[in-house]
C-alpha cells in the first residue's frame, strides 16, 4: 500500500449519494473547497437501488390500475404489462448502473471526487483507500460530513446466507420477474415491492410479523393496501413470523412459526435498516462503530465542533427528501460557521436549523392505492400527551375523486391539536394522493390555524376538495 501526502480541504464529505451531493453543492456554492468520497456509485442508494428504480417499476403498475378504473378505457388495459419494457425503462432510469452523469455533475460544481473506502483517522482527518491500494489522506479545515446512509438488515436465521435472499437492492435490480416471490416484512419496502412484482407477474406471498401493513401509519392505511394487494392476487399473511428458510434445489422453502410451509423462487427480506457506519473509523474519534450518529438541529454530531452526520445515518428520518433537506441546512451551517457568522440556532424558521424532522416529515407509499402521511398518527399524538381530535372522511366525498376513478376508494384523516387548533398529522389513502400530501405538509410546517384553513379554497373538481370535507366534519 502506498500513501500520498495529506491534502487539505475546507470540507470533506463521506458518501456521494443525494445527501452528500447536496452538502457538497451548498459548501461549494459558498466558496468552500470540498472533497467527496464514494466507495460505490456516485448518486448512491436512492439513484440505483431504491427510490428511482422502485418507482420506475411501480409507475406502470399504478398507471394500469388507474386506467382500469376509468370508463371507456378499462376494457383496453386488461392485459399483462410488458415486463421487458418495464425492466428496460428501469435500467434507463438508473443509467445502466453507471455513474458518469453524476460524476459530471460533481465536476460541474468543482467538487473533488475520491473513489475508495473513506475512514475517519482522528479529528478532521479522513483516509481514502482506493481499489489500487493507494491510500490518500484528506484533512478538513472546517468540517467532515458523514453521509454514508444505511444498509438493509437481515434477520439471524440459520442457513440464510446459503439461500441468497433478496434485500431491497436485489428487489429493485432483478433482471426478471420470479414466478413466486415471498416478501418478509410489511413496511414501505415490502409493500412497494409486493405491489410491483405482483403486477409484473410474480405470485407474491407476504409474511408480516405484525398485525398489519404499514405500521408507522394510521391502521386504515395498511388495511386498505392489504385489501387491494389481496384483490390483485397476493397472499397477505399478518401475525406470521419466519422460523426457518432454506433452498431445496432451486426452490426457497420457508417455514413459519406455526409450521406452515411456503415455497418460492426468491425471498425478499424487507425487515429494517442499519447505519452504514461499521467501517468508517468512528472509533478514532471516540464514537461506536456501527452506531447511529446523534446530532443537534444543525446536524452537528453531539459534543463535536467539526463532525456532522446527515441523512439516514443520524436516524432522524430515513427518507431521501428529508436527507436532502438536512443537507441544505448542514451546508448553510458549515458555510456560516466558516465565515464566522453567528447562527440563530434556536430560530426554527431559519436556514440553520433542521426543524422539519420533528413535526412535518411527509412520506408516500407508492402502492395501489397510494398511502401518504405527514406528522403524527392519532396514536402517536395521544402517546405524546397531546389533547387531540381525529376527523375521518371518505376520499370519495371529494368531487374530483369520482372523476379520477370509477368507484374511487380511499380515506382521509386529520389529527387536530385542540389547544393550538393546528394540525399535527394528516393521512390520505387512495389513488393519486401522493400529489395531495404536500398541502398537508405546508399546513403542518406553517402551523396554520384550522380556522385559517377554511380560506385555503381547494379547486373544483379535484381530489384536493377532500380538505373541505375534512373541515366540514371537524366543525360538525
Amino acid at each position: 500500500m502506498t500513501e500520498t501526502e495529506s491534502i487539505a480541504y475546507d470540507v470533506v464529505v463521506l458518501g456521494a449519494g443525494p445527501v452528500g451531493e447536496n452538502v457538497a453543492d451548498r459548501t461549494r456554492a459558498a466558496g468552500l473547497s470540498t472533497a467527496i468520497v464514494e466507495s460505490e456509485l456516485v448518486g448512491g442508494e436512492c439513484s440505483y437501488w431504491a427510490c428511482i428504480p422502485s418507482k420506475a417499476l411501480l409507475r406502470p403498475a399504478i398507471a394500469r390500475a388507474d386506467a382500469r378504473r376509468v370508463p371507456g378505457l378499462a376494457p383496453l388495459v386488461q392485459g399483462p404489462l410488458d415486463v421487458s419494457a418495464v425492466l428496460a425503462h428501469r435500467d434507463y432510469e438508473v443509467s445502466g448502473w453507471k455513474d458518469e452523469g453524476q460524476v459530471a455533475w460533481l465536476d460541474g460544481i468543482a467538487a473533488d471526487l475520491y473513489r475508495g473506502q473513506g475512514r475517519l483517522a482522528g479529528p478532521r482527518t479522513v483516509t481514502v483507500t482506493g481499489q489500487d491500494g493507494e491510500r490518500r489522506v484528506l484533512t478538513a479545515r472546517h468540517a467532515v460530513v458523514v453521509c454514508t446512509g444505511s444498509d438493509a438488515v437481515l434477520p439471524d436465521l440459520p442457513g440464510l446466507a446459503e439461500v441468497k435472499p433478496w434485500t431491497s437492492r436485489e428487489a429493485t435490480s432483478a433482471a426478471s420477474a420470479p414466478g413466486r416471490l415471498v416478501v418478509v416484512g410489511g413496511g414501505v419496502v415490502g409493500v412497494e415491492m409486493a405491489t410491483a412484482w405482483q403486477a409484473l407477474g410474480s405470485r407474491v406471498t407476504m409474511l408480516v410479523r405484525g398485525k398489519g401493513l404499514l405500521p408507522r401509519m394510521e391502521p386504515f392505511a395498511g388495511e386498505l393496501v392489504a385489501e387491494a394487494l389481496t384483490q390483485a392476487g397476493a397472499d397477505v399473511r399478518t401475525g406470521t413470523s419466519v422460523e426457518s428458510v432454506r433452498r431445496e434445489g432451486g426452490t426457497v422453502v420457508v417455514v413459519t412459526e406455526t409450521g406452515d410451509r411456503v415455497e418460492a423462487d426468491e425471498i425478499l427480506f424487507a425487515t429494517g435498516r442499519a447505519p452504514r457506519t461499521a467501517d468508517i473509523g468512528l472509533e478514532t474519534v471516540g464514537l461506536q462503530p456501527g452506531s447511529w450518529l446523534s446530532v443537534d438541529d444543525t446536524l452537528r454530531v453531539t459534543d463535536s465542533d467539526w463532525l456532522y452526520a446527515v441523512g439516514d445515518v443520524n436516524h432522524r428520518a430515513l427518507l431521501t427528501h428529508q436527507g436532502k433537506y438536512q443537507a441544505r441546512i448542514a451546508g448553510a451551517v458549515i458555510a456560516a460557521r466558516a465565515a464566522g457568522v453567528p447562527l440563530l440556532e434556536t430560530d426554527r424558521w431559519g436556514a440553520h436549523a433542521a426543524t422539519a424532522d420533528h413535526a412535518a416529515v411527509p412520506q408516500v407509499v407508492f402502492s395501489d392505492p397510494e398511502a401518504a402521511a405527514v406528522g403524527l398518527s392519532l396514536a402517536e399524538a395521544e402517546r405524546a400527551g397531546r389533547r387531540v381530535r381525529a376527523v375521518d372522511v371518505d376520499m370519495s366525498s371529494a368531487a374530483g375523486a369520482g372523476l379520477y376513478a370509477d368507484g374511487y376508494r380511499g380515506r382521509a384523516r386529520m389529527v387536530v391539536d385542540l389547544d393550538s387548533r393546528t394540525l399535527v398529522g394528516v393521512t390520505f389513502v387512495g389513488p393519486g394522493v401522493g400529489e395531495v400530501i404536500h398541502s398537508a405538509t405546508v399546513a403542518l410546517a406553517g402551523e396554520v390555524p384550522i380556522d385559517r384553513l377554511w380560506h385555503a379554497v381547494p379547486s373544483f373538481p379535484t381530489i384536493s376538495e377532500v380538505w373541505l370535507r375534512l373541515l366540514e366534519a371537524y366543525r360538525d
